[in-house]
């Protein structure tokens, strides 16, 4: 018996999807990338957004087609789609055979019985189970770099997003649980771990009555084999004065801060049902760049939210002109049922929405270039991911100023030896809006 495996989405997605793996072959199922070959598809969706979901239903359909022409005889639906519509997605994709909520990925031998009987299925609902360290799992990033979600579900209450409908209540796993995780990963040569959450900055909280992820941090720098830990979706309200220390202080923590912080406008973001203003966020970066030497700032921005004024959109130009962050993702407002700012009135024409993203992506990617080429001259410390192919003496890697899957790369020339998950220093040559190229210091 065979399966195949679709995985669409964010990361944390992605880390769903290898816990399914590990619970599939579990129990005696091959695994296998060619969906001809396969006699269970399974899909993990997404919907964060319209064009997911859309992507999501495709995908499913495209399966559907090796019922035909493959061997497959289960098709199931998991993921942020399913537990979002549930029987409503049964009921109008007569394709698939059963739907599994997204925590509910520790059913899936249950769903594989179940329409290999012939039966129609939905297994979702409010279950708030967390995987850990003893959780199967097959990882399907390269082996020197891995996911680790330290918590699921989110409290927070943005009025564009529906994943508090989707994913539940906010609940952080353990730090022994966590940790014991990442010595496990590093003993099969992970060098790199990148830990996930919808507000990782909140990690903790509802279990140790505090934000701890500065303690988690702590602790995770004391396995020996790990060299890099990043950590992305860093809220700013809970990055706290400790949580500083620790990034500035520990030489294992990717100095690479992660903040979604959506718009800079106090209006806008007052509609968002964001709990910081313009003021809060421009001390916070403040703060982080004079207190952790050569950090990293990543953020990503809406335009379009509803009510967004043209004024208001120079504000959040402005915003980034002065600020003069190292990497930024900008997003069109998706409008989205079952969330507050649904309803809203005065929602913005798709085509202002992408006039200002075309304008606001233009102006970044000049200041990115800008700020890459003052990396001239400087040493960085590369993991090295591969040789580029049509030049196989220069190999590919990433500094810590770029996260895996978001940001680009660093290209190396005069390196011939470097093998995937080595770690060397390059000093940089040129910069480009997204990449770097340097020369390996020997």
């Amino acid at each position: 018996m065979k399966a195949g495996f679709i995985s669409l989405g964010c990361s944390k997605n992605l880390v769903d999807t290898e816990v399914m793996l590990g619970e599939l072959r579990a129990h005696g199922i091959e695994l296998t990338t060619d969906p001809a070959q396969a006699d269970i598809l399974i899909v993990n969706t997404c919907a964060f957004i319209q064009s997911a979901k859309e992507e999501s239903i495709t995908t499913v359909l495209n399966m559907a087609d090796y019922k035909e022409s493959g061997r497959c005889r289960s098709l199931i639906v998991a993921g942020c789609l399913g537990q979002r519509y549930k029987q409503e997605l049964l009921d109008e994709l007569p394709e698939a055979d059963a739907i599994l909520g997204t925590g509910a990925w520790g059913r899936i031998m249950e769903a594989v019985e179940e329409t290999l009987k012939g039966h129609r299925v939905v297994i979702a609902g409010d279950d708030d189970t967390l995987y850990d360290e003893k959780t199967p799992r097959i990882r399907t990033t390269p082996g020197y770099t891995a996911y680790v979600k330290i918590a699921e579900g989110c409290d927070n209450r943005c009025a564009f997003c529906a994943i508090p409908q989707i994913r539940g209540r906010f609940r952080s796993r353990r730090i022994e649980d966590i940790c014991g995780e990442v010595r496990q990963l590093t003993e099969q040569g992970v060098r790199e771990v990148v830990l996930i959450a919808q507000d990782s900055t909140l990690y903790g909280k509802d279990i140790y009555g505090k934000p701890s992820l500065a303690r988690l941090l702590r602790e995770l720098v004391k396995v020996p084999q790990l060299k890099w830990v990043r950590t992305m979706y860093c809220y700013p309200k809970f990055f706290t004065d400790e949580l500083i220390d620790v990034y500035a202080s520990e030489p294992k923590v990717c100095k690479y801060v992660d903040l979604p912080l959506q718009h800079a406008d106090d209006a806008v973001l007052r509609s968002m049902n964001r709990p910081d203003t313009r003021e809060q966020i421009e001390a916070l970066l403040k703060k982080l760049r004079e207190r952790i030497p050569g950090v990293t700032i990543r953020s990503t921005f809406i335009v379009g939210f509803p009510g967004e004024t043209e004024e208001q959109f120079q504000h959040l130009k402005q915003f980034l002109k002065e600020q003069r962050l190292d990497k930024v993702g900008v997003f069109t407002y998706s409008r989205e049922e079952d969330t507050a700012a649904y309803d809203m009135p005065d929602q913005v024409p798709e085509e202002i929405m992408q006039e200002r993203y075309h304008d606001l992506m233009s102006m970044q990617s000049k200041i990115s270039e800008e700020v890459n080429q003052g990396l001239e001259g400087k040493e960085l410390e590369v993991l090295v991911e591969g040789r580029d192919e049509e030049q196989p003496s220069i190999c590919v890697g990433r500094s810590y100023r770029e996260a895996p899957d978001v940001d680009g790369q660093v290209y190396v020339e005069n390196d011939k030896d470097s093998q995937p998950g080595d770690m060397i220093r390059i000093r940089v040559l040129q910069g480009f809006t997204y990449d770097i190229v340097g020369e390996a210091l020997k």
